[in-house]
């Protein structure tokens, strides 16, 4: 009886480990799931791609599967390890198969889970609409985590990161899922209903803001950019000015003095993104306000005020450089990111601003989502480069014809030494 009890706890401690240990026992954050399931039974089926991705998904439905286990910290583990196992690897008809699952449980963790669980929830919602992409899959994700992800961050009793994280993930969601215009707007007054209150005071003073509401207005707007980006040019100087679709460019320019660096930076970022889409619409777009903001963007882009950080300051002088000669001179500057033999040019803010999202989900692995994934390559139009026009066994006609060219520099470099081994002799 001793010894069936002890290999019950035994049993029952592994299980344990499998979810409801810390990260250093049972996931290991220090090696990723894909490169632990290239190690398990190694020795047995040596390097099977087959047999490796059978592992990886075997792993993978074991988290799944603990995403509805009682122990809080184990499904946030699971969320964890999901997440970083699609963000280094595409894997869309693994997760087309089971995003119902996987949404039900981020659904039943944004609704009773503490603040730690709805974060982890909220970024596994995020990486599965990357890659899923524009599928019908992403529509029915969007629909039913907005309506929790808009009470979240309307409810001043949740958490400021809460919330912040939620601001994100709704905007990065909506994006993906390419809602109809008329909601994207509704949604874009949703957030600005949230950074408004960085707006000047009636006295034209600057209010308080405490840091952790300072980050929550900085993804508000953050989101509020990402979501322009989906407007087309033609009415943006109607919804500007003679609506109240969109806040006065007055009213943004306001966030340029908050406290908060991360508001001014996003602050200046939306105007860009306005007067890039303005002036495709009209080449004098708002000149006037243009000549008025211009000043305050130099103050900006030379601050050296020293209660600033160091850091801070040098991030806010770059970053409102290069807004202030888009504004006085219409130049962006371009930035080439290469992956494999392609190279994506990013010569305006709408895509900066579109890769910065991106590469705020999946970090350094954006470079195999940018190969692998349609809806990407879509976005930033990215063409298939022609294929090069090759006969089936070129490669080995190469292989073969290197190894005979380094036989004869061999077989010379041979006779060359023989000859000059025989004069040694000789001598």
């Amino acid at each position: 009886m001793l010894f069936r009890a002890a290999h019950k706890e035994e049993d029952r401690r592994r299980y344990d480990g499998s979810f409801n240990s810390s990260d250093d026992e049972s996931f290991m954050d220090n090696a990723s799931i894909i490169s632990n399931s290239s190690e398990i039974r190694s020795g047995e089926d040596g390097d099977d791609p087959e047999m490796l991705q059978e592992q990886l998904e075997e792993k993978l439905c074991e988290n799944i599967d603990g995403l509805s286990q009682k122990s809080s910290q184990g499904r946030i583990n699971c969320f964890e390890t999901l997440t970083k196992a699609f963000i280094k690897k595409c894997m869309p008809v693994f997760i087309r198969d089971r995003y119902f699952t996987i949404c039900d449980s981020i659904e039943r963790s944004l609704k009773k889970g503490a603040a730690a669980e709805k974060i982890a929830a909220v970024e596994l919602a995020a990486v599965i609409c990357v890659q899923l992409g524009g599928e019908e899959a992403t529509e029915e994700i969007c629909r039913l985590l907005k309506p929790l992800l808009l009470t979240l961050i309307c409810d001043n009793t949740v958490s400021p990161l809460v919330r912040s994280k939620c601001c994100v993930a709704l905007g990065n969601i909506t994006f993906l899922s390419g809602g109809e215009i008329g909601d994207v707007i509704l949604l874009m007054q949703q957030f600005e209903s949230i950074f408004s209150a960085s707006y000047l005071k009636g006295d034209g003073t600057v209010p308080t803001i405490s840091p952790d509401i300072g980050v929550l207005h900085a993804s508000a707007i953050q989101a509020w950019n990402l979501l322009f980006t989906l407007l087309s040019p033609g009415n943006i100087g109607t919804m500007i000015n003679n609506s109240k679709a969109l806040p006065s460019l007055e009213k943004l320019s306001e966030l340029l003095e908050s406290p908060h660096l991360d508001v001014r930076l996003a602050a200046g970022e939306a105007l860009s993104l306005i007067f890039e889409l303005g002036r495709e619409e009209c080449d004098d777009f708002e000149e006037n306000f243009a000549l008025d903001v211009t000043e305050n963007l130099k103050q900006l882009a030379t601050d050296s005020h020293k209660y600033r950080a160091k850091k801070d300051r040098k991030q806010q002088r770059a970053t409102f450089r290069d807004i202030l000669q888009f504004i006085e001179n219409d130049v962006v500057p371009e930035l080439q990111i290469k992956f494999g033999k392609e190279t994506l040019m990013l010569d305006s803010w709408v895509r900066r601003k579109q890769y910065e999202m991106l590469c705020n989900i999946l970090g350094p692995s954006i470079n195999v989502h940018l190969t692998d994934n349609d809806l990407l390559r879509e976005i930033f139009e990215i063409i298939v480069p022609p294929p090069v026009a090759t006969t089936p066994n070129q490669d080995q006609m190469n292989r073969y014809r290197k190894r005979l060219l380094n036989a004869a520099n061999y077989k010379a470099r041979t006779v060359s030494r023989a000859r000059n081994r025989d004069k040694r002799s000789d001598f």
